[in-house]
């Protein structure tokens, strides 16, 4: 096996490696209408760019520019804005407050409104709905409509969305990553999310959390863009808006300068750093102690706090032993923390089990003893597969393979997520182990644009 590893680690190291490692094919969708397979050959989905001929997604002023170089006055912009964020109108031909001369003009021009159709809905006894909606190129997100009326009965719409399709960091509670991972989405898949929810709900949506499928910060140049487009062009306010994170290095404090007023939230899963890779795999490569220091200097940065999503896993960390060390660890790196317990929802193939409430109640306690301020999550959608960690496409059941076109375009965060694929494909961590060294050996190796990149890579790993 390391005979043959080698000797393709040789036809690496004179190509780039994202496109020497390809797979032959891509396996799609297997679902009703979907297709079965794709050959590698076939159009490349540009998951990490911006389709520079999608509407949805552009600002008002962006809009104005394509009215005017289509030779339309600028108002036309304005109309436009109007029609894709306020009527969600999905269909060009559809805009019929436009003259039918721009609109002919704008198909030829190659736009699109880039919305997508939605594939299957599940509604919960709760009344918490999940979507499948269906890309263009025939892979599935999901998004969870989550309705809470308080007592005067108002109701609060929140929209979990996706980042990614599928995840590549695969946490061990978690049914998303068991799924594989595709591909990052782009601005407007993301944004079409929550467009697609008020849809269904006729309703605004008031809170959008990104705690869907994928890793936001995996993907946060896409993230940002949708971020503003929610907040400028929906119109949800930035602190209605909540990021979530397992922690990638470097990225915390990326999205720290940009001094959003939007909620940082940490899945941190466990009060030690030990137990944190049993859990996170990934934590192997962002020790607990840079995480906290990263999150104090976001809070310093923004003068927002930080959330802390702790996943209760009976019997592995839900003892109150564990909540004292939480509450330890949240008092060594200072204020502006609160916790948000979220007991465990069954997934299948997994042995862990959902805690009693007795033990959530007593893990509560400990921390509020504390004076840590702490949440416990109330479970929606459980009927629905749509409860967090339960956002597993029933209809991509195999795991997804990786888009190969998208790892030319986003080489470290894409490449990251391939490694991962390769890694469970080879079955063999010698061969890894053995790549790290030969990369080592050669640091100024062009298989790979930046040395850096592939050690940030192993990093993410844990190799």
């Amino acid at each position: 096996m390391i005979a043959t590893s080698m000797s393709l680690l040789q036809h690496v190291c004179s190509v780039p490696i994202a496109r020497a490692m390809r797979p032959r094919s891509v396996t799609v969708i297997s679902s009703r209408s979907l297709s079965a397979t794709t050959s590698s050959s076939s159009t490349p989905s540009r998951a990490s760019q911006v389709d520079p001929h999608v509407l949805l997604g552009m600002s008002e002023p962006e809009l104005q520019q394509v009215a005017i170089d289509l030779g339309q006055q600028s108002y036309r912009g304005k109309q436009l804005h109007h029609l894709i964020y306020q009527r969600k109108v999905k269909e060009i031909q559809d805009f019929s407050q436009l003259p039918l001369v721009f609109r002919n003009d704008l198909q030829e021009a190659g736009w699109k409104v880039g919305r997508s159709p939605i594939f299957q809905t599940v509604t919960a006894a709760d009344g918490t709905v999940k979507l499948l909606i269906r890309l263009e190129d025939n892979r599935l997100i999901e998004t969870v409509g989550i309705p809470v009326e308080d007592e005067k009965g108002s109701m609060r719409l929140t929209a979990c969305i996706s980042s990614q399709v599928g995840c590549p960091l695969r946490c061990s509670f978690c049914a998303t990553g068991k799924g594989g991972f595709s591909r990052n989405l782009q601005r407007h898949e993301i944004v079409e999310q929550v467009l697609a929810i008020e849809e269904i709900f006729k309703h605004r949506v008031t809170n959008v959390v990104f705690m869907g499928m994928g890793e936001p910060m995996l993907n946060l140049k896409s993230v940002l863009e949708a971020h503003r487009c929610l907040n400028k062009d929906v119109q949800i306010g930035q602190r209605m808006i909540t990021i979530s994170t397992v922690g990638v290095p470097n990225t915390i404090k990326k999205l720290a300068s940009h001094k959003l007023q939007s909620t940082l939230a940490l899945s941190l899963h466990a009060p030690n750093q030990k137990l944190r890779e049993t859990i996170v795999p990934s934590a192997k490569s962002y020790p607990l102690e840079a995480i906290m220091k990263d999150c104090k200097e976001y809070f310093l940065e923004t003068s927002r706090r930080v959330s802390f999503e702790y996943t209760l896993l009976a019997e592995v960390n839900d003892r109150v032993e564990h909540a004292k060390e939480l509450a330890e660890l949240l008092h060594q790196w200072g204020r502006g923390h609160h916790v948000n317990l979220i007991p465990f929802n069954p997934i299948q193939g997994s042995d862990y089990k959902r805690p009693y409430k007795k033990a959530v109640q007593a893990f509560a306690a400990v921390l509020e003893s504390r004076k840590i301020t702490v949440s416990v999550r109330q479970t929606r959608g459980l009927d629905a597969s749509a409860a967090c960690g339960q956002l597993r496409n029933e209809f991509q059941k195999s795991p997804l393979v990786i888009n190969s076109d998208s790892l030319e375009s986003q080489p470290e965060n894409v490449a990251a997520s391939w490694c991962l694929q390769a890694r469970s494909l080879w079955c063999d961590l010698e061969f890894v182990a053995e790549v790290k060294f030969r990369f080592i050996d050669d640091a100024n190796h062009t298989g790979f644009n930046e040395w850096g990149s592939f050690c940030r890579i192993l990093g993410v790993l844990g190799l």
